[in-house]
């Protein structure tokens, strides 16, 4: 199989999406890999899979590489006598933030009829936006941690319980999160979140609490992953979460009661079917007196959280063969032609 994978983009998390990518090369031991890069003014180019590498990106030397154009049927490179198509089987989204997560390239993939593995345009708006997120997880009868909402011209109180975390509403990867453990703190984390988003949630800070990583799909059935307890320190920042991306090596499922692991599967579930057929999604989970809380929906998670998998590839294989396909509508004019009748005209 030939995958193609579009990372980059125009976004705070660019430089993670390039790792995420590279790590793909690792990952993919059977798949032939074709890298379609898009660059922070959103043009695309065709990166040679033998010579890729991080130093290729901050250099600029990327743009030595084929241009390419985005139109019906796939991606192209133009030239003199005419224009060629990249060819592969399946896009798979690797564009984290913005571009990626907000729903803009699973757009244009729909649009220009292009098979692709990623949340759908709705399920990305809901996910992109964590203040959608919970309206979302409310209306599916998932509870998550309380919270408030503040934009950028609010007056800056809350009501919570210090301490709190601040998050920007349309970011992930820690970026422009704080802990505000007093009042005294809040304005300066405010102005952090506000360089980078003109909203925030405020969410309280629970010292220890449990959590859990849950990711899948659905192909002709369930396929997920195992449950991870990912490793806990006060704050992932920005830096640790970084290093996290390039992740290729499985890691141990968590130690917890089947009980448990059963409520954060059928969590899951309730969040990706049917909004998120058509991807791999990652679900963040806190667990609170036995209670499954949703954290975060993560619609492309750093690597694809491939490490979660025993057999991620093959997963890849079968998800491309069951994408959604969106109806096909046949414009017959018939009533136009009816009016044109009416009136003498046809």
């Amino acid at each position: 199989m030939n995958i193609a994978i579009l990372f980059g983009g125009s976004s705070f998390e660019h430089e993670i999406s390039i790792v995420s990518a590279i790590t793909m090369k690792k990952v993919f031991k059977k798949s032939t890999l074709t890298y379609i890069f898009v660059d922070s003014n959103r043009e695309f180019y065709l990166i040679d899979t033998k010579t890729i590498n991080s130093k290729l990106f901050s250099s600029g030397e990327y743009k030595k590489s084929k241009q390419l154009t985005l139109k019906k049927g796939g991606f192209f490179i133009d030239g003199i006598f005419g224009s060629k198509v990249v060819d592969f089987d399946v896009a798979l989204n690797l564009i984290h933030g913005r571009d990626g997560e907000d729903g803009k390239m699973a757009s244009m993939m729909e649009f220009y009829g292009i098979p692709f593995i990623s949340p759908r345009m709705e399920a990305s708006a809901l996910s992109y936006n964590k203040l959608y997120t919970k309206f979302l997880a409310q209306s599916l009868g998932v509870k998550t941690v309380d919270y408030e909402y503040l934009s950028k011209n609010d007056e800056r109180k809350i009501t919570m319980a210090y301490p709190v975390i601040i998050k920007p509403v349309r970011l992930g990867s820690s970026i422009g999160v704080s802990i505000v453990k007093s009042e005294a703190e809040l304005d300066y984390a405010l102005d952090v979140a506000f360089e980078f988003d003109t909203d925030v949630i405020v969410e309280p800070f629970i010292e220890g609490v449990k959590e859990y990583n849950q990711a899948g799909c659905y192909t002709q059935e369930w396929e997920l992953s195992i449950v991870e307890e990912p490793h806990k320190e006060e704050f992932l920042d920005f830096e640790k979460k970084y290093m996290d991306f390039s992740r290729d090596s499985q890691v141990l499922a968590a130690d917890i009661s089947d009980d448990l692991k059963v409520k954060i599967q059928e969590t899951f579930k309730k969040i990706y079917d049917p909004l998120f057929k058509g991807s791999i999604i990652r679900c963040d989970f806190f667990v609170v007196d036995d209670e499954v809380l949703l954290n975060e929906i993560n619609p492309i998670p750093g690597s694809m959280a491939n490490y979660l998998f025993e057999d991620f590839e093959g997963m890849i294989s079968r998800l491309s063969k069951h994408l959604p396909r969106e109806q096909n509508i046949t414009i017959d004019y018939q009533y136009i032609h009816s009016i044109q009748s009416a009136k003498g005209k046809a």
